[in-house]
């Protein structure tokens, strides 16, 4: 039995396959058994290859799974001082490790939701068009069982950010497959943190979805760091829907783990708002991170600012395929997209594949990319200023990856995220 066939055949096991959501995990695990693992054939995939993950024989979490707890001191490292904290433990959210006492927004457990909202809750979070003709979306939506729906009310402006926190400490190879929503409601603000840590060297594979809704005037910053043990692969998929007027953000910091593939899409369902994307890989010996991005415009008057850089050593490879989609309806559209590529090995790889595909005659829209290694005069003259060859190449890459880091706006991740930089550049 081959890891599809295994995971289907743990459907049989799931404890809610029959709940509210039964009609929709059925069609969802069809679809993922139709298709099966993609491939080097699929356009989307032309570059990242998934054999290593399926040759690995990872059992697919089930909420079965006994609880495992933690010690407040396993948080340390990887809490975001100021923070509002969710906590996930082996794929289990824990409100005892978690620190939500507020009143700007409110958490509740994703089956709670599911079962409190009923038919209009699934019409709203679980019927979304975009999401379909993913693989392990589909994947996801069939086994869904842990995470969290975080809603701001409307006007409501949350002072700190929340830190998602997923915490992994197992003895055999595990799939998770947490499911977060965010709902941030007219004129109001919020800015999130995500994490994924694992704790031991058993291999875990994290298929993560999250669906992010902002309403009119609204303002999202949603910032994802993935420094992740060697151990550990992750495939993320986020949906961002904006409503007219509004502003969210994403910043993917991708430092660790063996795979990592993001898929954000962002969806315009309004005009005059703004969709801003920006991402930094630090990669060495044999990791392999892919981002995939597509910014659909369907309304006019919109702006999208896309900034993707990556310093790559060793074996290492990094992929960006960006997409800008103008619709016809979407005139005097402003859409930017830039990757720069920063080679420090003759082995290491860089893919890049920017596109536009444009259907309207009066917008700006722009796309570029480099390639290259880092300038043997700068080099020099640093050498001759009495800094070291290792330092040198360090500070001329920590400029080069500044102007990601600059736009972070939250002070304590920035601090957090410059010192894990100026550690993989100085190793």
């Amino acid at each position: 039995m081959n890891l599809k066939e295994k995971w289907e055949a743990s459907f049989e096991h799931f404890p809610y396959k029959d709940d509210i959501l039964k009609n929709i995990r059925k069609e969802a695990l069809l679809f993922f058994a139709t298709n099966g693992f993609p491939h080097k054939k699929v356009e989307a995939w032309k570059y990242t290859s998934l054999a290593e993950v399926q040759a690995t024989d990872y059992n697919l979490w089930l909420p079965t799974e006994a609880k495992k707890v933690l010690s407040p001191e396993t948080l340390l490292p990887y809490w975001v001082e100021g923070c509002h904290l969710l906590v996930f433990v082996n794929g289990f959210f824990s409100a005892e490790m978690s620190n939500t006492d507020t009143e700007d927004f409110t958490v509740t457990p994703l089956l709670e939701a599911l079962h409190q909202g009923g038919e209009a809750f699934l019409k709203q979070y679980f019927n979304a068009d975009t999401e379909k003709g993913d693989v392990f979306t589909a994947l996801n939506t069939a086994f869904t069982a842990e995470g969290v729906v975080i809603s701001v009310p409307k006007g409501k402006v949350v002072s700190k950010p929340i830190q998602l926190l997923y915490l992994t400490d197992v003895a055999k190879p595990t799939c998770f497959q947490p499911r977060n929503i965010v709902a941030v409601a007219e004129n109001a603000q919020l800015k999130v943190i995500e994490m994924h840590q694992t704790l031991s060297d058993t291999p875990v594979l994290t298929n993560a979805v999250t669906e992010v809704f902002v309403a009119e005037n609204a303002i999202l910053d949603y910032y994802k760091l993935q420094n992740d043990a060697l151990a550990a692969s992750l495939i993320d998929n986020t949906y961002i829907s904006q409503k007219a007027n509004s502003h969210a953000s994403v910043h993917t910091f991708s430092f660790g783990g063996t795979l990592t593939r993001n898929n954000l899409n962002f969806y315009h369902q309004g005009e005059h708002l703004e969709s801003t994307l920006k991402g930094l890989s630090i990669l060495k010996e044999q990791q392999h991170t892919d981002h995939y991005t597509l910014v659909d415009h369907a309304h006019p008057n919109c702006e999208s600012h896309q900034d993707y850089k990556s310093i790559v050593s060793d074996t290492a490879t990094n992929v960006f395929n960006g997409k800008i989609m103008v619709h016809p309806i979407a005139q005097k559209t402003n859409a930017y997209q830039q990757n720069d590529n920063i080679l420090l090995s003759d082995r290491a790889t860089v893919y890049t594949k920017p596109q536009l595909e444009i259907f309207a005659d009066d917008v700006k829209c722009s796309h570029g990319c480099t390639v290259g290694s880092l300038n043997p005069e700068s080099l020099f003259y640093l050498q001759t200023r009495g800094i070291g060859k290792k330092e040198a190449s360090a500070l001329l890459t920590y400029a080069f990856a500044n102007t990601v880091l600059e736009s972070v706006t939250i002070p304590a991740l920035s601090s957090y995220i410059d010192k894990i930089i100026a550690e993989k550049l100085l190793s």
